[in-house]
């Protein structure tokens, strides 16, 4: 009689592909290719096949399928770890384009001035990654990216500041998406615009900057950029708390969202009435944003675009695949109102 540590083991095997076979009365190489190739068996067969998994619950064993194949069908996605709606989206919609496309991935997220990001990159390509996508890259993070892509494949979400060899970069037109906020204010007779700038480390922070400053310069209206500030509301709202009532620009433009959030808090505190002391618009058109008070002018980035547009670049076999720079939209609320 079996010991009960045997009939465990017995119970707890995964059924494999000569169990299926057996079960559908198939041969082995009849199972290979229905899930490999479906296209070539017989409707008739390829359904007792397909019967057959469904009763044994099989699943693939894709470890011992890759030590065949040299391929793990896995991709290794960076983060900063960041709970802000965008860098959320992106890495969730990359996992859903990997899934479609045949793939699993291994998530890092990387604790800010740890320095780990080389040492994060090779655990990927130890435990298996085919290639590596960057969600949210920092300017600290280029070296050891560029080392990494001498020997796989690594595509970053997000414009580098210049190229870096075997690094593709799949990227919102951050500058476009600030000149359309220039563009839309003047258009509604605003003279004086105040760019509320993100960290500079940020290369989306520096577009947005590019940006503004160019289309100040072509619209002939006064503009100003402040001391780069962080991500958080909380910046912004100690910039409304600091700035002066005196001397009000007719429009502030934050970074972001999260900033813009902070800055109508402070304001309302002050009794500044957005938008009929000052117009204000933000930048992401995270999840709420047309329900501040007043609901937010914005620019809408198409975060889960990203995240296919990622997969699909580092997944392809072909290089000279070009990398997509995707348009930013402007959003416009009553955050904004003419002068």
């Amino acid at each position: 009689m079996n010991s009960p540590r045997d009939r465990t083991a017995t119970a707890a095997r995964r059924p494999s592909m000569t169990d299926v076979a057996a079960r559908a009365g198939v041969s082995y190489q009849t199972v290979s290719r229905v899930l490999n190739d479906p296209g070539i068996v017989k409707a008739e067969t390829r359904a007792k096949v397909e019967a057959a998994i469904a009763e044994l619950g099989f699943t693939r064993n894709l470890a011992a399928r890759s030590l065949k194949t040299t391929r793990t069908g896995i991709l290794g996605v960076v983060t900063d770890g960041s709970p802000l709606f965008g860098p959320a989206t992106t890495t969730a919609a990359i996992e859903w384009a990997a899934r479609d496309a045949g793939y699993s991935t291994l998530l890092t997220a990387l604790r800010p001035g740890e320095g780990g990001e080389s040492t994060a990159g090779r655990e990927l390509l130890e435990r298996g990654a085919e290639a590596i996508v960057v969600v949210a890259p920092h300017e600290g993070m280029l070296e050891a990216l560029v080392s990494i892509a001498r020997i796989t494949p690594v595509v970053s979400v997000s414009a580098l500041p210049q190229e870096a060899p075997g690094i593709r970069c799949v990227s919102v037109d951050q500058a476009a998406g600030a000149r359309a906020v220039v563009q839309h204010l003047a258009e509604r007779g605003h003279r004086s615009i105040v760019h509320l700038q993100g960290p500079t480390t940020w290369f989306d922070a520096r577009g947005r900057v590019a940006g503004f400053e160019a289309a100040i310069t072509d619209a002939g209206i006064d503009g100003e950029v402040t001391t780069p500030r962080s991500w958080g509301a909380e910046s912004g709202y100690e910039y409304g708390h600091a700035l002066d009532l005196s001397a009000l620009p007719d429009a502030i433009f934050a970074a972001n969202d999260q900033m813009a959030l902070g800055l109508l808090r402070a304001l309302r505190e002050r009794g500044v009435s957005v938008p009929d002391d000052v117009s204000v618009v933000g930048f992401d058109d995270i999840e709420g944003s047309a329900y501040f008070t007043p609901p937010l002018t914005t620019v809408r980035q198409p975060f889960a675009d990203l995240g296919w547009a990622a997969v699909h670049l580092v997944t392809s076999d072909d290089t000279t695949v070009a990398a997509p720079l995707l348009p930013a939209t402007l959003v416009p609320r009553s955050s904004v109102r003419d002068r």
